[in-house]
Protein backbone atom coordinates (compact mmCIF):
# COMPACT_ATOMS: atom_id res chain seq x y z
CA UNK A 1 0.00 0.00 0.00
CA UNK A 2 2.84 2.39 0.83
CA UNK A 3 4.39 1.70 -2.56
CA UNK A 4 1.11 2.50 -4.33
CA UNK A 5 0.73 5.74 -2.39
CA UNK A 6 4.31 6.70 -3.22
CA UNK A 7 3.80 6.01 -6.94
CA UNK A 8 0.56 8.01 -6.95
CA UNK A 9 2.29 10.88 -5.16
CA UNK A 10 5.05 10.94 -7.75
CA UNK A 11 2.51 10.94 -10.57
CA UNK A 12 0.65 13.88 -9.06
CA UNK A 13 3.89 15.74 -8.44
CA UNK A 14 5.24 15.29 -11.95
CA UNK A 15 2.04 15.10 -14.02
CA UNK A 16 1.22 18.79 -14.17
CA UNK A 17 4.54 20.10 -15.51
CA UNK A 18 4.70 17.31 -18.07
CA UNK A 19 1.13 17.97 -19.10
CA UNK A 20 1.81 21.69 -19.39
CA UNK A 21 4.90 21.29 -21.51
CA UNK A 22 3.10 18.84 -23.79
CA UNK A 23 0.35 21.46 -24.07
CA UNK A 24 3.00 24.05 -25.03
CA UNK A 25 4.27 21.68 -27.72
CA UNK A 26 0.75 20.97 -28.97
CA UNK A 27 -0.08 24.67 -29.31
CA UNK A 28 3.26 25.43 -31.01
CA UNK A 29 2.71 22.65 -33.53
CA UNK A 30 -0.88 23.75 -34.20
CA UNK A 31 0.26 27.33 -34.75
CA UNK A 32 3.38 26.73 -36.87
CA UNK A 33 3.00 23.26 -38.38
CA UNK A 34 -0.69 23.46 -39.29
CA UNK A 35 -2.39 23.21 -42.67
CA UNK A 36 -1.04 26.55 -43.92
CA UNK A 37 2.59 25.78 -43.09
CA UNK A 38 5.21 25.06 -45.72
CA UNK A 39 5.42 21.28 -46.28
CA UNK A 40 9.20 21.15 -45.87
CA UNK A 41 9.00 23.14 -42.64
CA UNK A 42 6.32 20.77 -41.35
CA UNK A 43 8.66 17.83 -41.97
CA UNK A 44 11.59 19.52 -40.26
CA UNK A 45 9.44 20.71 -37.36
CA UNK A 46 7.89 17.29 -36.83
CA UNK A 47 11.29 15.64 -37.01
CA UNK A 48 12.65 18.09 -34.45
CA UNK A 49 9.74 17.37 -32.10
CA UNK A 50 10.79 18.17 -28.54
CA UNK A 51 14.09 19.51 -29.81
CA UNK A 52 12.48 22.67 -31.12
CA UNK A 53 12.96 23.81 -27.50
CA UNK A 54 15.16 21.15 -25.91
CA UNK A 55 18.67 19.83 -26.60
CA UNK A 56 19.02 16.32 -27.93
CA UNK A 57 20.92 14.04 -25.58
CA UNK A 58 20.38 16.31 -22.58
CA UNK A 59 17.89 16.20 -19.70
CA UNK A 60 14.63 17.59 -21.14
CA UNK A 61 13.50 18.79 -17.74
CA UNK A 62 16.58 20.94 -17.27
CA UNK A 63 18.29 21.77 -20.56
CA UNK A 64 16.71 23.95 -23.21
CA UNK A 65 18.18 25.45 -26.33
CA UNK A 66 18.14 29.21 -26.89
CA UNK A 67 14.56 29.15 -28.16
CA UNK A 68 13.35 27.06 -25.25
CA UNK A 69 15.05 29.48 -22.86
CA UNK A 70 13.34 32.44 -24.54
CA UNK A 71 9.93 30.78 -24.27
CA UNK A 72 10.48 29.89 -20.62
CA UNK A 73 10.70 33.59 -19.84
CA UNK A 74 7.00 33.81 -20.72
CA UNK A 75 5.69 30.28 -20.14
CA UNK A 76 5.95 28.51 -16.80
CA UNK A 77 4.60 24.96 -16.53
CA UNK A 78 3.31 25.62 -13.02
CA UNK A 79 1.00 28.33 -14.43
CA UNK A 80 -0.80 25.68 -16.49
CA UNK A 81 -1.84 22.84 -14.20
CA UNK A 82 -3.76 20.01 -15.85
CA UNK A 83 -7.04 21.00 -14.18
CA UNK A 84 -6.78 24.61 -15.38
CA UNK A 85 -6.10 23.58 -18.99
CA UNK A 86 -9.00 21.11 -18.95
CA UNK A 87 -11.44 23.57 -17.36
CA UNK A 88 -10.37 26.61 -19.42
CA UNK A 89 -8.94 25.24 -22.70
CA UNK A 90 -9.47 28.38 -24.80
CA UNK A 91 -8.06 30.68 -22.11
CA UNK A 92 -5.04 28.39 -21.64
CA UNK A 93 -4.49 28.24 -25.41
CA UNK A 94 -4.62 32.03 -25.70
CA UNK A 95 -2.12 32.47 -22.85
CA UNK A 96 0.22 29.86 -24.29
CA UNK A 97 0.13 31.42 -27.76
CA UNK A 98 0.72 34.86 -26.23
CA UNK A 99 3.79 33.50 -24.43
CA UNK A 100 5.07 31.88 -27.61
CA UNK A 101 4.60 35.11 -29.58
CA UNK A 102 6.48 37.09 -26.91
CA UNK A 103 9.28 34.52 -27.02
CA UNK A 104 9.36 34.80 -30.81
CA UNK A 105 10.19 38.50 -30.46
CA UNK A 106 13.48 37.65 -28.73
CA UNK A 107 16.65 37.43 -30.80
CA UNK A 108 18.46 34.26 -31.69
CA UNK A 109 22.25 34.11 -31.44
CA UNK A 110 22.41 34.72 -35.20
CA UNK A 111 20.75 38.14 -34.77
CA UNK A 112 17.35 37.27 -36.23
CA UNK A 113 14.28 37.07 -34.04
CA UNK A 114 12.92 33.59 -33.50
CA UNK A 115 9.71 34.70 -35.21
CA UNK A 116 11.62 35.83 -38.30
CA UNK A 117 13.29 32.45 -38.49
CA UNK A 118 9.97 30.61 -38.21
CA UNK A 119 8.45 32.81 -40.94
CA UNK A 120 11.46 31.91 -43.11
CA UNK A 121 10.66 28.21 -42.50
CA UNK A 122 13.71 27.70 -40.29
CA UNK A 123 13.83 26.08 -36.89
CA UNK A 124 14.07 28.91 -34.36
CA UNK A 125 17.12 27.80 -32.37
CA UNK A 126 20.53 28.02 -34.01
CA UNK A 127 21.83 25.52 -31.46
CA UNK A 128 19.32 22.79 -32.35
CA UNK A 129 20.86 19.33 -32.58
CA UNK A 130 18.75 16.90 -34.56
Amino acid sequence: MKRLAMIFGCLVLFASPTFATSEFSKQWKNEYLGDDADEDFKKVGRKAGCYVCHVKGEDKKKVRNEYGQALMEFLKAEDFPKEYVKEHPEEAKAKILEGIKKGNEKKSSDGKTFGEKIKANELPATDSKL
